[in-house]
């Protein structure tokens, strides 16, 4: 099942963007080994176990200790028969553990070594430890989000997630198409900081174009404009407007009512903050799902903001099956969607 079936892969056990990066290959069909170390009489796994770990899911488990030279010796014979190994450790590790690019591309030429790391594996910090808001703090990123007064934390999705764990698999399957023509491996350096800044593509763009202040809540995608933004409603919870468009911008106008010429510039950046404040109040005369009932599905480009016991319950989420029930746990199903060749959640062993 799935388009990457019939792809064999090793993991390291890692946390964060490397599992993450796993369960994409996994939920794409490819058959992911976890090497886990061994668990100490009475602990827990390092990474916690399959089924309770959702960034886990999908894997079979192989239990080493790395330290031994039997259990290296393992690990290359499953490299003889796989397409591709991650790991996310820092840069050197590998090669001290006897499992480096080098040892493993001897063992099998056609062998993808996926490599995850915050800095990469050169550059001056490349062997400083760090996390998710450290990577994202250098591309730029951290700097562009948030109130005027200082940066917002955006989970730990941007550097991770995005610019880590979704980029490595990217990169890995990039790398296993084109070993199909070339017969040849390689590695792929993946860095969080890389990443992030890749993400920040269009923004980079937009202010070497003069559409982006260096300031945050300044620009019509950072909370600045009226009609990209949030606003809190009478019982305290929020939508979200994206009216962009003038199409879009005018539908929101009418179904709320607004004849004020005020909003007739809605490009006029200097009344933004005025117009912002004018619907602070609208929108606070209402509760959020009587917004919804007039907003919500129409050109207006209005959606309710949900926390996560209410997203799932969402009827499109639930139409979409984008939440799922798998191993005792509600979680977010396989994306995107393949009309052949489906993904799926695959059940892992240890």
């Amino acid at each position: 099942m799935g388009p990457l079936a019939g792809i064999n892969v090793i993991e390291l056990a890692g946390i964060g963007p490397t599992p993450f990066c796993a369960m994409l290959l996994a939920d794409m069909g490819a058959r992911v080994v976890r090497i886990e170390r061994p668990v100490v009489s009475g602990g827990v796994p390092p990474s916690d176990v399959i089924g309770a770990n959702v960034l886990n899911r999908g894997r079979r488990v192989v239990a080493l200790d790395l330290k031994q030279p039997a259990a290296v010796a393992a690990v290359l014979d499953l490299v003889e028969q796989s397409d591709a190994l991650i790991e996310g450790f820092r840069p050197g590790v590998m090669e001290r553990l006897g499992l480096g690019p080098d040892v493993c591309l001897a063992r099998n030429p056609r062998l993808v070594y996926g490599r995850m790391t915050g800095w990469g594996q050169d550059g001056p910090l490349a062997n400083s430890v760090g996390h998710d808001i450290n990577y994202i703090a250098l591309s730029g990123a951290l700097h562009a989000i948030g109130q005027q007064d200082a940066p917002s934390i955006p989970l730990n999705l941007i550097g991770d997630f995005g610019g880590g764990g979704m980029l490595l698999a990217f990169g890995v399957v990039c790398a296993l198409l084109e070993a199909r023509t070339s017969q040849q491996g390689q590695v792929v350096d993946a860095a969080m900081s890389d990443g992030a800044a890749l993400l920040m593509t269009m923004i980079y763009q937009l202010k070497a174009l003069g559409g982006w202040k260096n300031a945050r809540a300044s620009n019509v995608l950072d909370g600045a404009a009226h009609f990209y933004t949030t606003y809190a409603c009478a019982d305290g919870k929020h939508i979200a407007v994206g009216a962009i468009e003038p199409r879009f911008y005018i539908a929101l106008c009418e179904r709320c009512g607004i004849s004020d010429p005020l909003f007739t510039q809605q490009w006029n950046t200097q009344q933004w903050a005025e117009q912002k404040a004018h619907l602070a109040e609208l929108f606070a005369q209402k509760t959020r799902d009587e917004w919804c009932v007039l907003l919500e599905g129409s050109d207006a480009c209005v959606t309710p903001v949900l926390d996560l016991d209410e997203a799932p319950l969402h009827p499109h989420n639930q139409a979409r099956k984008t939440f799922v029930a798998h191993a005792g746990m509600l979680q977010p199903a396989p994306a995107p969607r393949f009309s052949r060749t489906p993904a799926t959640l695959q059940n892992g062993s240890t």
